[in-house]
């Protein structure tokens, strides 16, 4: 088995390198459109609506850095991936970038060879039981069987927990949200876990959402960002300074609403650099100047992304938390646009 799984790795490794020798950017602009890797469907984050248009905060990622590179937030190919396809997907090509709810860690990016341009979402992983089980707290589940999707870091993070509180647990694999949610909701399971935001997005799906509590217990550090080959700078740059726009239109108070406007010159100077009335930051990314004007038009800055799709005001229902601007005691950061 051990031997197995470093042979997947260095697969993946190997097919990593080979494309990302062949310039992505380019790519893209070539073919006229993004191929983005995302979730087979978490309402949310990354879903088709009843019209079949994608629509969720890890979708709105994809759009921004589609409106920053060929100006059309709508030129995006969304490619369903599993947790066990991922990488694959990611590493032969097949994606330009994932951006579906991944959590970086240090194997994914050195042992796999891929790039994470940052943090999207600030999570950990969490338990959710019907409330009929009488559970208030996770060690209280000795015994339980537990809905787990494979290829994941919750597989993991699952054995430890269990292993350090002397319980013990049978697990039900599952390959994606919506196999586990069936199953759960059948009965074949105790217990579904998975990130903390994806338990919300599951549990907003349901037809009684009451019937069920997430227990107090988070048990991992996820954070959550879109990821790239390793080798391929200039793209990885492209993606980083996107979500880093994205966030700063925030902290800077530049939204959907006022974009047009303050994009033609304000007496911030960052706020001039990052819609480019000054600078030439554009121009060392290989774009132009109204690159990251069009990324916040695409979907809005950082909070209204977050509002929109799965904030305190949606049936998602998930406060900042760690997610607010580090103004705001949250751990939301770019670095500076200069």
């Amino acid at each position: 088995m051990k031997k197995s799984v470093i042979l997947g790795a260095a697969t993946i490794a190997g097919l990593a390198a080979g494309a990302a020798m062949a310039g992505t950017v380019d790519d893209v602009k070539a073919r006229g459109k993004l191929n983005c890797g995302v979730t087979t469907g978490l309402v949310g984050f990354a879903a088709p609506d009843a019209n079949g248009e994608w629509k969720g905060f890890d979708v709105a990622v994809c759009r921004a850095v589609a409106a920053a590179v060929l100006g059309d937030a709508s030129a995006v190919e969304f490619v369903p991936t599993t947790g066990k396809t991922r990488f694959t997907a990611l590493a032969s090509g097949e994606i330009d970038m994932l951006a579906r709810n991944t959590t970086w860690t240090f194997s994914r990016d050195v042992d796999l060879k891929f790039e994470f341009v940052g943090v999207n979402y600030y999570d950990g992983q969490g338990f959710m039981v019907p409330k009929a089980l009488g559970v208030s707290s996770a060690k209280e589940l000795d015994g339980a069987t537990v809905c787990i999707q494979t290829g994941t870091t919750t597989e993991l993070n699952l054995a430890d927990f269990f292993r350090s509180n002397n319980i013990s647990y049978e697990p039900v694999p599952i390959e994606t949200n919506a196999e586990a949610q069936q199953q759960y909701l059948a009965g074949a399971c105790d217990v579904y876990t998975t990130d903390a935001s994806g338990l919300a997005a599951t549990r907003a799906t349901f037809e009684n959402p009451g019937d069920h509590v997430l227990l107090p217990e988070i048990i991992s550090k996820e954070p959550l960002g879109p990821l790239v080959r390793h080798g391929d700078h200039e793209w990885g740059d492209v993606v980083r300074w996107t979500l880093n726009a994205m966030v700063s239109a925030e902290e800077l108070g530049v939204t959907s609403a006022n974009i047009d406007e303050m994009s033609a010159g304000t007496d911030n100077p960052e706020v001039n650099r990052l819609l480019g009335s000054e600078g030439t930051l554009g121009e060392m990314l290989g774009l132009d100047a109204q690159w990251a004007m069009r990324a916040i038009k695409a979907g809005g800055n950082y909070g209204e992304v977050f509002a929109q799709n799965i904030g305190e005001e949606t049936p998602i229902g998930l406060a900042r938390g760690l997610n607010a601007q580090w103004t705001d005691g949250g751990l939301l950061y770019s670095p500076p646009f200069r």
